[in-house]
């Protein structure tokens, strides 16, 4: 009487086929997600930096100085930063405004992320942007940087800390330690 049934090697075939799909499928998902950080990176933060820094050149005057310092002041409010905007013929990036906010999902946490224009802790002009996931932090400071280094380049960690402007720089912390997400500041 013949068995009919699979062999120790087809069934290896099998296995090694289900693997490399299931691999296949979570490195898609990486991709995703690196794109969608690099997409908010460029059409948010970056847009912000860009638009900051063309206003300067147009007018020579720091955008968001309501003091008239020299320095970003966080008394600037999100309607005169626009009518600033709008009267030298810029737009807000994306049609934003200061202290605009975007849903981040990391792969730890999600957080609604505030960006505004301030100060940073060395008194230099900085987007401050505030409950960004750690893992997110991470890929923008190596986006701005070239480095993962959250204590020097353009982009830095200031803490987890309410007022960020204020709190010291810091090495990233682990991505999976709580609360999972921190405030970060880009200089411009």
């Amino acid at each position: 009487m013949k068995r009919s049934g699979f062999t120790l090697v087809e069934l290896s075939i099998v296995l090694i086929i289900i693997g490399l799909i299931i691999g296949g499928v979570m490195k898609g998902k990486d991709l995703i997600n690196s794109a969608s950080q690099k997409k908010i990176y460029n059409t948010w933060v970056n847009q912000w930096a860009v638009t900051a820094n063309e206003y300067e050149d147009r007018t020579g005057q720091i955008l968001g100085d309501a003091n008239n310092n020299g320095l970003m002041d966080d008394s600037a409010s999100a309607t005169s930063i626009d009518a600033n905007l709008t009267a030298v013929g810029l737009d807000t990036p994306n049609g934003l405004t200061n202290g605009s906010q975007m849903l981040l999902k990391g792969k730890k946490t999600q957080q609604t992320a505030t960006l505004s224009l301030s100060t940073d802790a060395d008194g230099q002009n900085a987007l401050i942007i505030q409950n960004v996931p750690t893992d997110i932090a991470i890929a923008w400071d190596k986006m701005a940087d070239g480095t993962i280094d959250g204590q020097t380049g353009d982009l830095q960690n200031i803490g987890t800390g309410t007022g960020g402007s204020s709190t010291t720089n810091a090495a990233w912390p682990s991505v999976t330690a709580s609360p999972g997400y921190t405030n970060i500041s880009l200089k411009i």
